[in-house]
């Protein structure tokens, strides 16, 4: 943020007239890092919230993703992170988690990303975790009230996508925290299917019914090996039952992957609400439940530790953060975009190497991007409506 005044503020380059050109505006001088906060201060996160929504609705309604549909339906993988932190209070809505005598204040997000077997991650829903319910209580009362938590906020992430997207399709991909009543039956009140993770812990007692009828049907099974020499047996039952502590009863298929590499051997399993067959079991596994972990890697771990510092503190106030929360999430967007994109495709193949192959990474392309913005003037016919061309996302 403050390198805004190091970077794009030198009279030489040509970010003034780049940035009228591109805003279509007359400005005589660049903002400083501090005009920046104040005109987020004015904007608001929720219209910044608003603007990427409707940037993934459009990508949705372009039926750019389309080729990469489970089962008809599109692949939203839900997981919370750490936004930021503080070693004293930094509001009245800041979560606590004390350890000896040393408590720490942090705030946390829960977020929904369209998550495709090609790699991307891309940000469709957001939910803040802190205690905001908490307003209008008494200290004595605060201290009664259980914290907001992930499960807490799925309830309203669930209804901010059914509102965002009330038409769309949608498998929900999650950890097995969320392997519970609640999350099945907003599944089913929403018109969802899920692929959840599914560990003994999180429900014993299905866990149990589970592992003891596997042996009985015994033709409910598919082994492979790809490519790189893993061997995969594929097993699942059907008509799994679960009632919740509100007495609704839930029935589920349950799909069991042992992974067998040398000497070593990883078990994997997951729940959905799809009946499994020989034909579709795979792709339940792979699409909805393995390529959940792509919220982690490409989703967080990327915009935490490629350059993007999500878990920076870029202000004090709550709705600031949120805002640069947003953005950050429209740049890792636009950046994966332009990765998979048809022109830096074609610039790679020039060179004989891809795109990874050429920059190296996310955090190069947007360094060369902002080399271009500094040192390269936009031709005038870059704008002229007939220049438009149309770049095509690689989904391999």
């Amino acid at each position: 943020m403050r390198q805004l005044d190091y970077q794009l503020r030198d009279l030489e380059t040509c970010v003034l007239p780049n940035v009228n050109a591109l805003a279509q505006t007359d400005q005589e001088s660049l903002p400083v890092w501090g005009t920046l906060s104040h005109f987020l201060g004015h904007v608001g996160s929720v219209a910044l919230g608003d603007l990427r929504t409707r940037m993934i609705r459009q990508l949705i309604r372009n039926k750019v993703f389309d080729g990469e549909r489970l089962l008809g339906t599109r692949v939203v993988a839900i997981d919370g992170s750490g936004h930021v932190s503080f070693g004293r209070r930094h509001c009245q809505h800041c979560l606590t988690q004390t350890h000896g005598d040393v408590t720490s204040y942090f705030h946390e997000v829960l977020e929904a990303k369209l998550v495709t077997s090609s790699g991307l991650a891309l940000s469709m829903g957001s939910e803040f975790i802190d205690n905001r319910h908490f307003d209008g209580l008494p200290e004595a009362g605060r201290e009664s009230r259980k914290q907001d938590c992930e499960l807490k906020a799925f309830a309203r992430l669930a209804a901010q996508l059914k509102r965002d997207f009330p038409q769309l399709r949608l498998c929900l991909a999650a950890d097995a925290l969320m392997a519970c009543g609640p999350v099945f039956q907003a599944c089913k009140d929403h018109g969802w299917h899920y692929v959840l993770t599914f560990k003994e812990g999180r429900l014993p007692a299905v866990w149990e019914d589970f592992q003891s009828l596997m042996p009985l049907v015994p033709r409910q099974v598919r082994r492979l090996t790809p490519p790189d020499q893993r061997e995969l047996e594929y097993r699942w039952v059907n008509g799994l039952s679960y009632v919740d502590d509100q007495d609704r009863t839930h029935t589920f298929s349950a799909i069991q992957c042992q992974q067998t590499q040398g000497d070593q051997r990883t078990t994997f399993a997951w729940l959905t609400d799809w009946p499994v067959t020989p034909e579709n079991g795979m792709s339940i596994a792979q699409q909805g439940g393995r390529n959940r972990w792509k919220i982690e890697n490409e989703g967080f771990n990327t915009r935490k530790n490629a350059g993007y510092e999500l878990e920076h503190v870029y202000g004090a106030n709550e709705d600031l953060l949120k805002s640069y929360s947003f953005l950050l999430q429209i740049a890792h967007m636009i950046l994966q975009l332009v990765e998979r994109g048809s022109l830096l495709r074609a610039a790679a193949r020039e060179y004989g190497k891809t795109v990874r192959g050429l920059y190296g990474g996310l955090h190069n392309i947007a360094r060369r991007l902002l080399d271009c913005l500094r040192y390269r003037l936009l031709p005038a016919d870059a704008f002229a409506p007939d220049s438009r061309i149309q770049i095509r996302l690689d989904s391999s």
